[in-house]
């Protein structure tokens, strides 16, 4: 395979670069923020890295620093956006929660030569919002052989974490923190709002609308059945019927007839209208 020579070895300045070039290149902007890159995969021709061996750490240090800078100066507003002059264009940049991951390796392929820079790093994405999607790993690889730069980007599935081995229903939502998932390893759960003197196993953050103890779900193990029962005021519904009240109102007080409906092993439960929870047992009931 034809390739550029290269006649100079990698310099420090010049791995450093390089990091923050595929940092630039895998941003992902959503709509509040702009994701980066959090973990850096260097590879460098042996020769290179020996020469380099007794500076790596302050190589690594420094790309750390230089990926600050550059969010900053991204990130500095003009000075039409300080004047209120103009909107602001790509949402802010925000650096990884757990800092910048970088490691320098050497690169075995026969084709990588003395100052080729090959940079592997890898930017986790928020799930999507359909029911049962899983988070994407970005991987961004950016490459500098024989002087000439090229990049490539990919999306590969985030490797799914197993179930616990008790599981017998997934519960995916979204309120007011975000996306969740639910693993249900026992045979009956409380879902609501929750409170001081109200406990829940799913507590969810969302309207008044939903009830402290919005209802109960409940497994038959003999079956493997599920069955749901309405606690609340205004309503459960699953895929869309609404679910008969298991209370019964007489002014300030309630009394609990202990109603019970059948939940299919796949469904959308509501919650008067406001949250949603896509419900999926795992080894349904013949």
């Amino acid at each position: 395979m034809d390739r550029p020579s290269t006649a100079t070895p990698a310099t420090a300045r010049e791995i450093i670069l390089e990091i923050v070039r595929n940092m630039r290149e895998g941003l992902e902007p959503l709509h509040y923020s702009t994701l980066a890159p959090a973990i850096y995969h260097v590879y460098l021709h042996p020769d290179d890295v020996e020469r380099l061996r007794g500076i790596l750490p302050r190589i690594v240090d420094e790309a750390r620093r230089a990926l600050d800078e550059e969010l900053a100066a991204l990130n500095r507003a003009s000075l039409a956006e300080k004047l209120k002059l103009a909107r602001r264009g790509e949402p802010r940049i925000t650096a990884p929660e757990g800092g910048w991951q970088i490691q320098i390796v050497e690169d075995t392929d026969e084709e990588t030569a003395p100052g080729d820079i090959t940079i592997s790093s890898e930017l986790a994405l928020p799930a999507k919002d359909e029911f049962g999607s899983g988070s994407m790993t970005k991987r961004i690889a950016t490459r500098r052989m024989g002087g000439v730069q090229s990049t490539k980007q990919s999306y590969e599935p985030a490797p799914a974490a197993p179930l616990p081995a008790n599981t017998v229903a997934v519960i995916e939502y979204e309120d007011g923190g975000g996306r969740r998932t639910y693993h249900m390893t026992k045979d009956a759960i409380v879902v609501g709002r929750g409170g001081r003197d109200y406990w829940t196993d799913i507590k969810l953050e969302t309207l008044p609308d939903v009830s402290r103890e919005h209802f109960r779900l409940r497994r038959d193990p003999a079956s493997g059945q599920f069955f749901l029962k309405d606690l609340s005021r205004l309503g459960t519904t699953i895929d869309g019927e609404r679910a008969p009240s298991s209370l019964e109102f007489d002014g300030a007080e309630k009394r609990d007839l202990n109603r019970e409906v059948a939940v299919p092993a796949k469904s959308r439960i509501g919650l008067a209208g406001v949250v949603f929870l896509d419900f999926q047992a795992k080894n349904p009931s013949a």
